[in-house]
């Protein structure tokens, strides 16, 4: 008889599919995580039981913590502690006149906390470490203050505030489907919950706003409107995504200049105010009846059927299938024309926040499809909120610094209500509100002024942080390139941070203000992320603290720019005058004499001309653009936005994160290899093996390229010697010093060589194509002369 064989079988049931998540969508049963700002503070309920735990993210961030009982007495028992504090520094953070905390001022007053009698609890020392943690636990129900406070950083001290976390687990979880509502942005005069695969109507006014939330993430919802006056006449336009997209040019609105929704005739229905997530869908139908039909779902509800019955009431005709905007829908054309979706990117608590530029009828769905990833394989519940036109919200884009990190909206910097007084065209960048370009000057006229006498530009969004302590050199010499142990106190140096395998996290530029005290200035959160994580890694003595809201900065650029610092800037005898001040140094001083407002300046710039960078305190920061534009206007001074700015870096062979370099690129390959100093540098650093490496055996080069035609080129566009793709554009402009078309690109280097000609490929890469040539890197001053005049 032969033996039975049996295929080989893997034991025990089958596992679960591993997926890695980030921190908002992983939290436990209750769970609640609030950030407090630095120099901010959180007004937040609690209940007999709750555990609370507060953070000091980042290191030496006192935090002012005031209980008080439901009635309003103040009382520091609630949390089982004696007051050891007198809670001043929150005290002066409320007398100031700080718009980002008029909403606990609010809180405090309709609660009856009077702060005047306060005692509280102080916690963490100046010499606490990154992620010192305090656990307290509330012994009734009542009302807690949490304070992250600090004075306004001089810019060339380093005591910056920074941010606390809290975290509350609570003893009883106030629920609503699996995550807790958050708080309204104001009192609402509406509050609707959309139940999990149905759709509700709704009227609001003309000029109220309309928050549309995700209760517990990746859940989309459909929302359609209707001009309710047209309604009236039994007309039946409703909000049409074709229109709109073809008006704004972006493939759905967004808050800022392309920020409305239109109906066919062209009548403004909605615009984008406030947008969490900045991913939707304004090109698929809301699904229908015919979707699941076809993919064997028959009798399946769905968005389109749910909105005939929410809009029936309103006398609107039903339709077999709904026009919409898909709030939190995550498409994608692929490189084939297919529309893709995967599961959204909102998370629980994500909004849009929309204002109605005409009274409408309203309509949204929590979309019922769980054939697909469109709702994250799980059916949830949307919710709405409408506020009064009364109140005030500015325009903005939440930017998460990291994937765990909570959302920070867009911000104004210091100098923005000067600049909004030039123009209106701004564009939102890292987290801030940058000019684009000057209407009433056009970027020609910018470009023109940076080449020939000065110009003036908001560069605020530059991530700083501040890095001290006892192991600061040590640290920068392992996580930069550079030799840090060669700077001087008041100088400057250019370097690269790259990761183990050689591929860069950022560039920036280093101070070193003193022995122990150095500042990074980078273009990325994640380089100051980096840096902390690895001196807690090594057990290193050194604080790394982010100091980007403390410190905001102009460039003033150009040929003249020097002339215009030595009117403003005054500096004491022991500081270099401007006059006195070499490439890559800075200088502290103030503006126009002893007691004006401090600021730190320095001798750099991004444009490849003469430039200095003044740093300020944002309270400072009208003082001192008008001093800027007083001492510069009889000598040419122009404003420049970021598309002129481009222009010139792109001529300097200056590069920039994302277009001319990743993750995946090293110094080498970006054009910045004077960075690495391997023969000099006698220390190891991060790296520094693989770049060895990738130096002896490079595959690419960064080159310049000259183009022989007036087609705009972009970055991505493929470069081919016959049928063979060698390279890809990183950068381009059409240089109005040259007359030409130039680009930066990186190629392999078989064909790197200057002079080699190429072909630009247009289209589909072979249709069309630009005949070119490679040239030196830097097409305008490319030994840098003009700078170091």
């Amino acid at each position: 008889m032969l033996d039975t064989i049996y295929p080989s079988v893997i034991p025990g049931p089958p596992r679960p599919s591993r997926i890695l998540i980030p921190q908002g969508f992983s939290r436990h049963h209750g769970q609640e995580r609030h950030a407090v700002p630095g120099g901010g503070a959180l007004l937040v309920q609690v209940m007999q039981g709750d555990r609370l735990t507060v953070v000091s993210d980042e290191g030496a961030q006192p935090a002012e913590l005031v209980a008080a009982t439901q009635g309003g007495r103040i009382d520091a028992a609630l949390l089982g502690q004696a007051a050891n504090s007198s809670a001043e520094g929150l005290k002066a953070m409320l007398a100031s006149a700080e718009p980002t905390l008029l909403r606990l001022r609010k809180g405090l007053e309709q609660r009856k906390i009077d702060l005047a009698r306060a005692g509280g609890l102080r916690l963490f020392g100046g010499d606490s470490p990154a992620g010192a943690r305090a656990e307290l636990t509330a012994l009734d129900d009542g009302w807690l203050v949490v304070a992250a406070p600090g004075l306004p950083m001089t810019p060339e001290a380093q005591d910056t505030v920074t941010a606390l976390t809290v975290l509350i687990q609570r003893a009883k979880p106030r629920m609503i489907g699996n995550f807790d509502l958050p708080d309204p942005l104001a009192d609402p005069i509406l509050d609707l919950r959309v139940k999990s695969a149905t759709a509700e109507s709704y009227f609001v006014k003309a000029g109220d706003y309309i928050q549309i939330l995700d209760v517990d993430g990746r859940q989309c919802t459909d929302f359609q409107c209707f001009d309710a006056r047209k309604l009236d006449k039994g007309i039946q336009h409703a909000l049409d995504v074709t229109t709109s997209r073809t008006f704004m040019g972006h493939a759905y609105s967004m808050p800022g200049l392309h920020s409305k929704y239109y109906d066919q005739d062209w009548v403004p229905l909605v615009e984008v105010v406030q947008d969490t997530v900045g991913r939707h869908d304004a090109f698929a139908m809301a699904c229908a009846s015919k979707y699941y039909d076809d993919i064997g779902y028959p009798g399946h509800v769905n968005c389109s059927d749910n909105f005939n019955g929410a809009l029936a009431k309103h006398g609107i005709d039903p339709r077999p299938g709904w026009m919409a905007v898909n709030l939190f829908f995550n498409t994608n054309i692929d490189s084939h024309g297919v529309l893709i979706s995967d599961e959204p990117w909102s998370r629980p608590g994500d909004y849009v926040l929309f204002r109605a530029l005409t009274d409408i009828v309203c309509v949204n769905s929590a979309c019922p499809d769980d054939t697909s990833p469109a709702n994250g394989w799980y059916l949830s519940d949307i919710h709405v909120r409408a506020y009064s036109g009364a109140e005030k919200f500015s325009r903005s884009i939440a930017y998460r610094p990291t994937p765990d990190s909570e959302p920070k909206m867009t911000k104004e910097t210091a100098f923005h209500d000067a600049i909004a007084a030039k123009t209106r065209h701004h564009v939102e960048y890292k987290g801030y509100w940058l000019p684009q370009v000057y209407s009433a000057n056009g970027v020609l006229e910018e470009y023109w002024a940076c080449r020939q006498a000065a110009v003036v530009l908001d560069l605020s969004p530059l991530r700083k942080f501040e890095v001290t302590g006892p192991d600061a050199e040590a640290l920068m010499q392992w996580v930069l390139t550079r030799d840090m142990k060669k700077l001087s106190q008041g100088q400057v140096v250019y370097s690269a941070m790259c990761y183990d395998h050689g591929g860069m996290i950022d560039d920036g530029t280093a101070f070193r203000l003193g022995r122990d005290q150095f500042r990074w200035i980078g273009g990325d959160d994640y380089g100051g992320v980096w840096i902390r994580e690895q001196a807690q890694k090594l057990g290193m003595r050194a604080l790394v603290r982010g100091s980007t809201d403390q410190l905001h900065n102009l460039a003033v650029q150009g040929p003249n720019s020097r002339q215009i610092m030595k009117r403003m800037i005054w500096t004491a005898p022991h500081q270099p005058a401007i006059e006195e001040l070499g490439w890559f140094r800075f200088t502290v001083g103030r503006i126009g004499g002893p007691s004006g407002a401090p600021v730190v300046v320095s001798r750099t710039g991004y444009t490849g001309e003469l430039g200095f960078e003044i740093f300020c305190h944002p309270k400072d920061g009208n003082a001192v653009y008008d001093a800027v534009w007083a001492n510069g206007e009889d000598l040419g001074l122009r404003p420049m936005g970021l598309a002129a700015l481009d222009m010139v870096r792109i001529e300097a062979g200056l590069i920039f994160a994302g277009y001319d370099f990743s993750d995946q690129t090293d110094p080498f390959e970006a054009g910045i290899g004077f960075t690495v100093p391997l023969k000099g540098k006698t220390d190891d650093f991060i790296g520094r093996e693989a770049l060895i490496r990738r130096k002896e055996q490079p595959s690419r080069k960064f080159v310049g390229l000259e183009i022989d035609a007036n087609v705009d080129v972009g970055h991505g566009d493929c470069l081919h010697i016959g049928r063979a793709r060698i390279g890809e554009v990183t950068s381009s402009v059409r240089s109005p010093l040259l007359g030409k078309n130039i680009a930066l690109a990186r190629v392999d280097v078989a064909h790197a060589a200057v002079g080699t000609a190429l072909e630009v490929g247009k289209l589909d890469g072979q249709q069309k194509r630009l005949p070119a040539v490679i040239v030196p890197l830097s097409h305008y001053d490319p030994k840098k002369s003009r700078p170091q005049s």
